[in-house]
């Protein structure tokens, strides 16, 4: 019966005990000063306020349209990349530098252009290989997943029984 009653007593804050805890530290009551903090609640988040969140969440491409910026670089190069990189080649031989930079802020390039053609390995390896090491090479497609929960489970359940298979044959032989 006790050990409800002290449960339910728990102090959330120093706030609740008043000035006892400062009467208890300025007068040397040891002993009271650590009864009282052990009766403070040890969970961080009870004493700490904690604010809630703004509820409106609000997405990169919204932020991008409020500020009106441009959109983010792309990582890897597409076919308007090569284009992109093509006049900004043409604005550095017409005009200099400050045009490479204009055109560069108006619409950025990649920032790689991984080889194409390679079937996912780099360049120098790729052409290192002779033609009939080319061809023996998979194909660079990448195929889905064909897994559903059921055909796990009964792979699980025959792997499971091939093994006590093969413990039973393993201890009677």
């Amino acid at each position: 019966m006790q050990i409800h009653t002290l449960d339910k007593a728990q102090l959330i804050n120093e706030v609740q005990l008043g000035s006892h805890l400062n009467q208890a530290v300025e007068t040397g009551r040891r002993a009271d000063f650590a009864l009282m903090l052990a009766m403070l609640s040890p969970d961080c988040l009870e004493t700490v306020p904690v604010d809630a969140l703004p509820a409106t969440e609000q997405t990169e491409g919204d932020l991008r349209a409020y500020f009106e910026l441009q959109p983010p670089r792309p990582l890897s190069a597409s076919e308007s990349c090569y284009e992109n990189s093509a006049q900004q080649a043409q604005a550095f031989h017409d005009g200099g530098m400050a045009d490479v930079r204009l055109l560069s802020g108006l619409s950025p390039t990649a920032l790689t252009y991984p080889p194409t053609g390679t079937k996912g390995m780099p360049e120098e390896l790729y052409h290192n290989l002779s033609g009939h090491e080319r061809r023996m090479l998979p194909p660079k497609e990448d195929v889905a997943l064909k897994a559903s929960p059921q055909d796990l489970y009964l792979s699980l359940v025959q792997a499971k029984r091939f093994a006590e298979m093969s413990h039973h044959f393993t201890v009677s032989a």
